[in-house]
């Protein structure tokens, strides 16, 4: 499970600091893809292939199922760590995720989320918390 918020900078080259409690679960190789809300989602290998099983099921049919298979797997790549703990991520998904120099790596669950720390920033207005959590607990999720 991954958890925590971790800040760092982008370098001239597009090489991001993996931190070492997620490379710890991600390995040396995983995959980078555009997330939502405008961030980046990181798979470990072994999720990424339960993802994709789980897509493999959906018909084709499905128009909407159809757009977000090509959103989610063609902005995908697979990234690997090199002896410093960075990864390069391409240039489509830092353009995707506003992501210039500062960065926020964030543990949720199953993923890791990358953001630009100007739109982590601007997406933490958490005043509407206490609405959120009773549409959760409809949902069976409650805290």
């Amino acid at each position: 499970m991954f958890m925590g918020e971790y800040n760092h900078t982008i370098d001239a080259k597009g090489r991001l600091i993996v931190p070492s409690k997620f490379r710890e679960q991600l390995g040396n190789e995983f995959v980078v893809t555009k997330g939502l809300d405008g961030c980046l989602f990181v798979y470990s290998n072994e999720e990424w292939q339960l993802i994709e099983e789980r897509f493999r099921e959906k018909p084709l049919t499905s128009k909407d199922a159809r757009k977000f298979m090509r959103f989610f797997f063609a902005g995908a790549t697979s990234c690997e760590v090199d002896k410093q703990g960075r990864i390069l991520i391409p240039a489509n998904l830092r353009e995707y995720a506003g992501i210039d120099k500062d960065v926020v790596s964030v543990g949720v669950l199953s993923r890791v989320e990358i953001w630009s720390k100007d739109r982590w920033m601007d997406n933490g207005d958490y005043d509407d918390m206490d609405e959120i959590a009773e549409h959760m607990a409809e949902l069976g999720l409650g805290i």
